[in-house]
């Protein structure tokens, strides 16, 4: 193994790579187990923190390698307990994430890209463009920054801030199975949930992955048209395709998917809508969140009436579709869905 630079990220190394960096230092062979405990279990961030290697060797890790943690440049505390991050990355492209605790668990919503291509049209991440792709230890590292900053243990992730995690697929796997890692943050795969705008290519390869990783579909129209009009990124993913693609996906996985239904007023919430909600998703496995649409500056859509979602929560359960309403978080932060757009003003 080369001696390598103060640029080289000491977590992209696994347990045999740090197995053979010991080796290389003449140090004993358990140090590389209690460096790896640190570096991926105890989420330090600095080898001074690292209090059971001699001073010798914190000094030689420091010199030579990195952490590549990104940098908060804005942090903002909503009345309901959430907070959300803007993080800067090392080559200055910057990302929002949002931390929400509720009791004893504390979910964290994470971006996979910088930005996004999909271009939908009530979304404010959509309007901003795309940056790039992010890495999976970017999108980890997103993760162990809200739980070093709430001092607790992350107990669930999803995939929801900005970016398609489709559109990064690998990334977006490998981040999964690094948060999944017993030897890691040990989240379970159940409590980690990737939302697609509808990418079909990336639908069926989640359905080949043998770990039970939740899948979440972002649909908010099933009337064509419509769909085109709200998310012209996936104008060629059409609405009959996507739903045998989610069939193709029950059948294998067994799973019950999550369609993400945003609720815009005289848009997605008329009759005609409602029943074609309904029947795209009668007699199949699957669970229908309603929310509200959350508000963006400038954006021509509005919520729909509570009345109306209500409403179609009723329609839905009376033909046995399993319906949640839910409550968006940290709206008064525009931390809420389809609100992340990096905005760099300090904390209220």
């Amino acid at each position: 193994m080369e001696r390598t630079n103060r640029s080289r990220d000491i977590r992209q190394f696994d347990l045999d790579d740090l197995k053979e960096l010991m080796k290389e230092l003449r140090q004993p062979a358990f140090r590389a187990k209690q460096l790896y405990e640190w570096v991926h279990e105890k989420n330090v961030c600095s080898f001074d923190e690292m209090t059971n290697l001699p001073a010798g060797l914190r000094q030689s890790l420091t010199e030579t390698f990195a952490f590549k943690v990104p940098t908060e440049l804005v942090k903002q505390v909503s009345k309901d307990g959430s907070r959300k991050y803007l993080l800067e990355f090392s080559d200055g492209v910057s990302v929002e994430t949002v931390g929400m605790p509720n009791r004893n668990k504390l979910a964290v919503c994470i971006s996979s890209q910088a930005g996004c291509a999909m271009g939908c049209a009530f979304c404010a991440t959509g309007l901003a463009g795309l940056s790039r792709s992010l890495t999976a230890q970017e999108m980890v590292d997103q993760v162990l920054h809200v739980s070093r900053d709430f001092g607790e243990r992350v107990t669930s992730v999803v995939f929801m801030g900005q970016g398609e995690p489709f559109a990064n697929f690998d990334n977006t796997v490998e981040a999964l199975r690094m948060l999944n890692d017993p030897e890691g943050l040990a989240i379970g795969a159940r409590h980690l949930t990737v939302s697609t705008c509808g990418v079909i290519p990336g639908i069926r390869r989640f359905a080949e992955l043998p770990e039970q990783f939740t899948l979440a579909i972002s649909l908010h129209s099933a009337i064509q048209t419509t769909r085109n009009q709200l998310m012209p990124g996936v104008k060629k993913f059409t609405l009959l395709r996507l739903h045998e693609a989610i069939q193709e996906y029950v059948e294998k996985t067994g799973r019950r998917p999550t369609y993400e239904f945003a609720m815009i007023d005289g848009i997605n919430d008329t009759n005609p809508e409602m029943q074609a909600l309904v029947d795209f998703c009668a007699g199949t496995l699957c669970h229908v969140n309603l929310i509200q649409l959350n508000d963006i500056p400038d954006s021509p859509f509005r919520p729909s009436p509570i009345e109306k979602v209500e409403a179609l929560q009723r329609r839905l359960t009376m033909h046995g579709v399993e319906t949640t309403i839910r409550n968006s978080r940290g709206g008064d932060i525009d931390a809420a869905c389809g609100q992340l757009k990096q905005r760099r003003f300090r904390a209220r």
